[in-house]
């Protein structure tokens, strides 16, 4: 007989060092000859990124050992940060970003006794410069990539273009040997993409206030000998539409995601159209979204295939990889378990390759041959750590909140082979609120999730109004409505929770992290539905975060969000956590990473002089070396302990097994 045990007591085999040593995903597929390449987290090595392949006989390699770092710094997200190509007489030539430094290095890894070396110079001007989206071009011994070059000490001292980098590593001490191909006309731009015959590249550009979710263009340049891009010009993309990946087709068709109808479609022009008019949509009527926000520059949902058919990540909530027939609009989808693919895609022969998991496996690398129609793991296969048993079976639920609107959420209950809780004794739950605020929580298999629910903690995933992946309007609903759309439905999942018997209504708690740690934050000073709460690199203070406290990629986002700052100031202090610190009495945990940029820990500090002397139970834990997303081992260690902690605390529960949590007052 399976042993009582009251909620938030229960043993369990997933610690916060197995949850750890499973963070992060394999992403940046490529494809290098016959073999597929992809970087992959290495938490214990001190969050670095690896370059791995796989080899022909099957087995996995690192191409770089430690200390090398591939990850880009662009828009300081990053994005694709490698290209490959293989040679027949020296073996594979990859290029890459190292992220200590963010120069360019080109390697050969079959050359014994080879080294990589640099191929561009370091610039001490503000954040230097930064490399991402590289487009190997061997026949012109050159790699085109998007170049962001800093020019003053501000971060939006920055200017954008695409940029030839020559391979002999000429460029290496000398910026004036990068040639530049696009002008800087626009503030960001993608990787250029050329087309079949040579003649033309492709790339999207988009300016402030504007995120790339709002409003992008596609342009077309003309290549030249030696020289920049000739009579460039937009060809798709409107005011009010979002255009997230181009690429072209085999036949010289541009081939393009945008979101003028509502949904991210995939839509096409044949050569010679003159432009917008002349699209076609190629998979029409569908309601779901063939594309996604476009934080990572390179990210990709679909690549065409030499035989015309189309490779394509489509989904509503969800996501499945499918083969597009163009000419028909069918649409076959992969047969397997997964539930979600990463916006990550390579194409060799008739061999597609993505990053997949579901809500049993995390992700992992899987081939799809598409004359067959098999797909199998190949990379990365997920190893269960513990007995599966001690999974949470995810509930894929839509709530409804204020104005009758749709709420979509995964709800985790507890779960655990090893006890069963009391009948008159209802669970805790954790309401998690994803970052963004222009992103979506999945469903896959999180051991950070099941390190609680397996404890007899449940967690809810809220995909609150302003999440992607359910079209544009949906999408929209967080127009300056940041601070109330989330945080009103974050809180109508976790009531809704609590009166249909799901949720102990007194050990309710919510945490998030950047955008999600503004939720939490917001949530405590708005609401009285949480006992606690864990803010993660947080958004505290909106009218500074405005005003010169955030990169420059995300500095006119609260444009969109709040609402004009000339137009309504007032709206980022009635607003900001920090101006209504007198709200919260729930016991809270903040937790930082010294090096962020995007969310820096001033604000923290800020907040925390103002919450001193007000009796609210508090501790404040702030690591050395992390950045905007915790990469160590370590840190997330310490971080998921104390976060524990302060649940078992506030929730009335022992866990000797995890250090006691000091809060201060």
């Amino acid at each position: 007989m399976v042993p009582t045990g009251a909620y938030g007591t229960w043993p369990s085999p997933i610690d916060a060092a197995l949850a750890a040593s499973h963070d992060g995903r394999p992403e940046y597929l490529g494809v290098v000859g016959d073999e597929v390449w992809w970087t992959a987290p290495r938490p214990e090595e001190g969050g670095r990124r690896a370059l791995v392949r796989r080899r022909a006989d099957g087995g996995e390699e690192s191409v770089l050992p430690a200390p090398w770092n591939v990850r880009s710094r662009v828009i300081e997200y990053g994005g694709m940060p490698w290209a490959g190509t293989a040679r027949d007489e020296t073996g594979p030539l990859v290029v890459f970003v190292h992220f200590p430094d963010q120069r360019l290095y080109a390697y050969e890894p079959d050359v014994p006794g080879a080294e990589p070396r640099p191929l561009t110079p370091v610039s001490p001007v503000g954040g230097g410069l930064r490399w991402v989206d590289p487009q190997l071009r061997p026949e012109r011994g050159e790699v085109w990539c998007v170049l962001e070059e800093f020019t003053g000490p501000s971060p939006t001292d920055v200017r954008r273009v695409i940029a030839a980098v020559p391979l002999d590593g000429s460029a290496a001490g000398d910026r004036s040997a990068v040639r530049e191909l696009s002008d800087d006309r626009h503030r960001f731009v993608t990787g250029p993409r050329l087309s079949p015959d040579g003649r033309h590249a492709a790339w999207i550009a988009w300016d402030h206030p504007q995120m790339p979710w709002d409003s992008t263009v596609v342009m077309l340049g003309e290549v030249t000998d030696g020289g920049p891009f000739g009579g460039i010009r937009p060809v798709a993309g409107e005011s009010d539409e979002s255009v997230a990946q181009v690429e072209w087709a085999p036949d010289g068709s541009l081939l393009f995601s945008g979101d003028l109808g509502g949904w991210w479609d995939l839509q096409r022009i044949r050569p010679g159209a003159s432009g917008s008019a002349d699209r076609t949509l190629l998979c029409p009527g569908r309601g779901e979204e063939f594309g996604g926000p476009l934080w990572k520059i390179g990210s990709q949902w679909f690549q065409p295939l030499r035989s015309g058919l189309i490779a394509v990540i489509h989904g509503k909530g969800t996501t499945a990889l499918g083969i597009l027939d163009p000419e028909t609009g069918e649409l076959v989808d992969a047969a397997g378990p997964w539930s979600e693919w990463a916006p990550t895609l390579a194409v060799a022969g008739d061999r597609v390759f993505g990053v997949a998991a579901s809500p049993r496996s995390a992700y992992e690398v899987v081939e799809l041959d598409t004359r067959t129609g098999h797909a199998r793991v190949v990379g990365s296969p997920h190893d269960d750590p513990v007995d599966p048993a001690y999974y949470p079976e995810p509930q894929i639920r839509i709530f409804t909140g204020p104005d009758s609107r749709d709420i979509h959420a995964h709800i985790y209950p507890p779960q655990s082979p090893d006890r069963v809780a009391p009948d008159d004794e209802l669970p805790p739950y954790v309401v998690w609120a994803h970052g963004g605020p222009t992103g979506r929580a999945p469903l896959v298999l999180d051991l950070e999730i099941a390190y609680f629910t397996s404890r007899g903690i449940g967690v809810a995933e809220v995909n609150y109004g302003g999440s992607t992946g359910y079209g544009r309007e949906y999408r929209n609903r967080l127009r300056e409505q940041w601070g109330v759309v989330d945080v009103e439905d974050c809180a109508a999942v976790a009531q809704a929770l609590a009166d249909e018997g799901t949720a102990d209504p007194a050990r309710l708690a919510i945490r998030g992290g950047s955008a999600g740690g503004w939720t939490a934050a917001a949530s405590l000073a708005c609401t009285d539905v949480y006992a606690c709460g864990t803010v993660i690199y947080p958004i505290l203070d909106l009218r500074s975060w405005a005003t010169g406290e955030t990169h420059d990629f995300e500095s006119q986002y609260l444009e969109s969000l709040i609402g004009p700052l000339a137009e309504v100031p007032g709206r980022y202090d009635e607003r900001s956590p920090i101006t209504h610190v007198d709200r919260i009495t729930a016991p809270f945990l903040l937790l930082q990473g010294l090096d962020d940029v995007i969310c820096p820990p001033v604000q923290c500090e800020r907040f925390l002089e103002q919450v001193a002397g007000r009796q609210i139970p508090h501790a404040y834990i702030a690591f050395e070396g992390e950045g905007h997303g915790f990469r160590r081992a370590d840190t997330m260690v310490r971080a998921l302990e104390a976060e524990l902690s302060l649940y078992a605390q506030t929730f009335g529960v022992s866990r000797s097994e995890v250090p006691l949590l000091e809060l201060r007052k």
